[in-house]
């Protein structure tokens, strides 16, 4: 049974804003996992990999109904991806949700899942 839907859409040039601004920002929204798979990455890239970690993250937040804040932080979640390349949505180290990212030359957005037993 479908639980929950999320969406968000995040513009690449405030991303690459806050990026550059401070490494703070960077840290506060990916998991050391996240930030291990950003670090082999192409400094375009970097943006796009940032920008669709945010969103897939904002838009499970939005799936389960908390926002992002004490109920559910962006540390809480995290983006792996299978053999195949397919993302997947792990809450607090459980897999939780299904999620697409997608990206544009200005946006990055997506689209979060929620199914129960």
């Amino acid at each position: 049974m479908i639980t929950g839907i999320g969406l968000d859409v995040v513009e690449l040039s405030r991303i690459r804003r806050l990026d550059a601004k401070s490494p703070k920002f960077r840290e506060r929204v990916l998991t050391e996992y996240e930030q291990n798979e950003y670090s082999q990455l192409t400094a375009a890239r970097k943006v796009e990999f940032l920008a669709g970690r945010f969103a897939a993250k904002e838009a499970f937040s939005k799936a389960q109904g908390t926002g992002i804040g004490a109920a559910c932080s962006f540390q809480d979640i995290e983006i792996r991806k299978d053999g195949k390349g397919k993302p997947s949505v792990y809450f607090r180290h459980t897999e939780t949700g299904l999620v697409s990212i997608t990206h544009s030359k200005d946006f990055a957005a997506a689209q979060v899942l929620i199914q129960t037993n």
